[in-house]
């Protein structure tokens, strides 16, 4: 990685992860719900900073809760959260209907695109994280024929194989740090994760290359938060919607759209990158099949997020998609 080329979000953020998660507020009491690992740890700190001082009303409690995704760290990602996802979401939902948490910090790519009953997503808080994904060990070019890659993202073992057939890409899952240690541990010659996680968690440095996004499109909604209570809790949901990011919003609301018109989870190859100019947005998407040898991508322009990512989605089927994605479910 040249000196030049650091982690960003949208608006040339650096990151810290030695916010205060209490020091928001004096009076009413919300508790946050959200993984226990540092990523999450951090991003919920990102999201208090965000709101800084500027929410009185409410004093934030932070409460560790443990998903199936943290439970089960052997079995494939399609395998824990099944084709629509969920393993690293559905018991932060679970304790939000319940009443045992207030509002859920989640990474927005782990969030199911159809809407759960009785919750509402916030907002989307800004800036992005930088969204790209990156190899740590070697650059994609320096890796020699027949290397170990690690990754256990069925979206990045496809595109790894689209683009360099001769690697073998070894099945990996954790948290971002354990990853990273599986480098030297398992004796890979790579591993590749998204650059926000690395980022936010002060880990550029380990970074041998930012994959091109035009090649890798990341996971609908990588390196987005999203900030989810409960639909009812009306005063705390018009509160916390002010604080949210109205370009990443459309971005990612029109790169889930497309996920969501194609019937995908975070377990099927599908990427997705939407840039916002102005009053419109163009976006691209991407379908691969699981060894690599079909690829299908298509880039669109439109100004209503949902109507560009259905219209995408169309497209690709149009080009063959659904039998690519049939084939993996």
């Amino acid at each position: 990685m040249s000196k030049e080329e650091v982690c960003t979000g949208e608006a040339g953020t650096q990151y810290a992860s030695t916010m205060d998660p209490t020091a928001t507020g004096t009076v009413a009491p919300a508790t946050i719900g959200a993984r226990g690992s540092k990523l999450a740890q951090v991003m919920v700190a990102e999201f208090l900073a965000g709101l800084g001082g500027s929410c009185p009303v409410v004093r934030f409690q932070n409460r560790v809760v443990l998903t199936d995704g943290d439970k089960d760290r052997r079995s494939p990602m399609s395998a824990v959260g099944g084709a629509s996802g969920g393993a690293f979401t559905s018991q932060l939902e679970a304790e939000l209907r319940a009443g045992r948490i207030d509002v859920a910090v989640h990474s927005l790519k782990d969030l199911p695109t159809q809407p759960p009953d009785g919750l509402a997503l916030a907002t989307t808080p800004g800036p992005r994280a930088d969204l790209r994904e990156a190899l740590i060990g070697a650059p994609l070019d320096a890796l020699r024929h027949g290397a170990r890659v690690g990754t256990g993202s069925t979206r990045r073992i496809a595109q790894l194989r689209a683009v360099r057939p001769d690697l073998k890409v070894v099945p990996l899952r954790g948290n971002v740090p354990a990853r990273v240690a599986k480098l030297r541990s398992a004796g890979l010659d790579a591993v590749m994760l998204a650059a926000a996680g690395l980022c936010r968690l002060g880990l550029e440095d380990r970074i041998a290359e930012f994959l091109p996004l035009d090649q890798f499109p990341p996971s609908p909604g990588q390196g987005a938060m999203g900030i989810q209570v409960r639909a009812a809790d009306r005063e705390l949901l018009t509160m916390l919607s002010s604080y949210g990011d109205p370009a990443v919003d459309r971005a990612v609301r029109a790169e889930r759209a497309l996920l969501g018109a194609l019937h995908g989870g975070c377990s099927v190859p599908v990427g997705a990158h939407a840039v916002v100019t102005g009053p419109g947005l163009t976006l691209t998407g991407q379908v691969t099949s699981l060894d690599g040898r079909r690829q299908l991508t298509a880039t669109a322009a439109g100004t209503d997020p949902e109507q560009l990512g259905a219209d995408l989605a169309a497209t690709l089927l149009r080009q063959g998609a659904g039998q690519i994605l049939a084939e993996i479910r």
